[in-house]
């Protein structure tokens, strides 16, 4: 299979920047799989996995925390709040992270307090659900 050039980047960092062959990442339209020279693309990205598919035929799988995807002249980049790989997720973490989100859904009366309880949420569900889909 053909490569192409994948860049995922947070505030805090360059998180990949290198060659894949293929990857599968969740929009807010649905999953959607790219591979070389797909069409150009803008897409949101919600809460979700993200599969990488290396040019070794591997895969790794990561949580991404909404952001923004764009497909274009054989280059894929993501830009994104947040990013895990699953083996480096501390599941203790998001579970504690999951607790104090339904929490504070339950006990904030706020509008804005709720959303981000909300977005907390979707977060530490999509490491949860990464992480044990790595297991």
């Amino acid at each position: 299979m053909a490569a192409f050039s994948l860049s995922i980047i947070t505030p805090e960092k360059i998180f990949f920047d290198g060659e894949a062959v293929q990857i599968i990442v969740r929009t807010t339209e649905g999953d959607i799989g790219i591979l070389a020279n797909h069409t150009r693309l803008v897409a949101s990205l919600p809460s979700g996995p993200l599969k990488v598919k290396g040019e070794d035929g591997s895969w790794r799988t990561a949580a991404v925390s909404t952001g923004l995807l764009k497909v274009g002249g054989n280059k894929v980049s993501i830009l994104a709040n947040a990013v895990e790989w699953a083996d480096e997720i501390d599941i203790d973490w998001a579970k504690r992270s999951e607790e104090d989100a339904r929490r504070r859904l339950r006990e904030e009366q706020d509008k804005h307090a709720l959303d981000m309880a909300e977005l907390k949420l979707k977060r530490a569900l999509n490491r949860i659900s990464v992480y044990s889909s790595e297991k």
